[in-house]
């Protein structure tokens, strides 16, 4: 959010032209168009001799530090761990003003075959000391985390440290994997975390996106007291060893809850998470905001359970 204004970034290609679409709204209900970060994709990225076909940015993820907007993005082979995470500055969000303008500034971090982690799904987060810091992943060993310079938003040379924050554990009787693909146990990503209270907590997305009705993402939360980890789930299992509580699943109306981002409030104003989900019988995708509630330490939200206004504030 700047000044009276929401602004959503999105994955893939703007239907009005360009990559990373945008979309505005003053009331978080009525969303309009805005245009897209970028008009082509970087030369770098469509250059990447490990990435040959790229067709496009994935997961963007916005926050405000050093006094510019940092845009973190993702790109990939699909269903490969060959990917890589950029990043994008604009000293304001707000297209109308003189000085809005979109720099991007290259690779952050990049993953590769022989590596047990996938750099996509990247979120920036800031801890107690002011310090930044990436987590990002998808599938593959799970959810992982590398310090970030403050003053550069690309990797701090001082700490190189690979820290991992959530897997899922291996069923006894796993499935086989879809060819070419990492198996579907496998399926931990889109990770956020946010400070609240004395607590970090990394939401993340488990199970399968993208399918329409045979979506099965559901949103799942552990907490730690430092930002490296551990993660707790509710029943005290680390989310590193498969742990996680359930904080939203599908219902009658909506299936596939997941690629969660939080939003905390200020002065009276609630807490909200935004996500997508898909419409149960016709299987297309919608945003979602639910407000999110704090009980006992533990964030509570509901999926929407009309298709009227998805929007609306469905805890009270």
């Amino acid at each position: 959010k700047e000044g009276d204004t929401w602004y959503v970034f999105a994955s893939g290609k703007d239907p009005m032209g360009g990559h990373v679409p945008i979309r505005c709204s003053t009331d978080l209900l009525t969303w309009k168009h805005c245009g897209s970060v970028f008009q082509q994709l970087p030369d770098w990225l469509t250059n990447d001799p490990l990435v040959p076909h790229a067709q496009g940015i994935w997961a963007p993820d916005i926050s405000y530090f050093e006094g510019q907007f940092h845009l973190y993005y993702a790109y990939s082979l699909f269903g490969k761990n060959t990917s890589g995470i950029g990043l994008a500055t604009n000293v304001t969000l707000d297209s109308h003003r003189p000085d809005y303008k979109w720099v991007d500034r290259g690779l952050v971090l990049r993953s590769v075959s022989a590596d047990d982690f996938n750099a996509i799904d990247p979120n920036l987060v800031i801890d107690k000391q002011g310090q930044t810091w990436l987590d990002f992943g998808s599938f593959w060993t799970g959810i992982k985390m590398r310090r970030i310079d403050r003053a550069t938003g690309k990797l701090y040379s001082q700490d190189t440290k690979l820290y991992s924050l959530a897997s899922r554990a291996k069923p006894e009787h796993p499935e086989a994997a879809p060819l070419n693909l990492p198996a579907n146990w496998q399926a931990v990503e889109a990770p956020f975390i946010v400070m609240h209270g004395d607590y970090y907590y990394l939401f993340v997305s488990w199970d399968l996106c993208c399918r329409g009705v045979k979506s099965t993402y559901r949103t799942m939360v552990g907490r730690a007291k430092k930002i490296t980890g551990p993660y707790l789930d509710r029943n005290g299992t680390p989310m590193d060893r498969g742990g996680g509580s359930e904080l939203l699943t599908a219902n009658a109306m909506w299936l596939g809850p997941g690629g969660e981002s939080v939003y905390l409030g200020a002065g009276g104003s609630p807490d909200i998470i935004v996500y997508h989900a898909y419409d149960a019988s016709s299987g297309k995708p919608s945003l979602q905001i639910s407000t999110l509630t704090w009980d006992g330490g533990w964030p509570h939200a509901v999926l929407a359970i009309s298709k009227g206004n998805p929007n609306a504030d469905q805890t009270k």
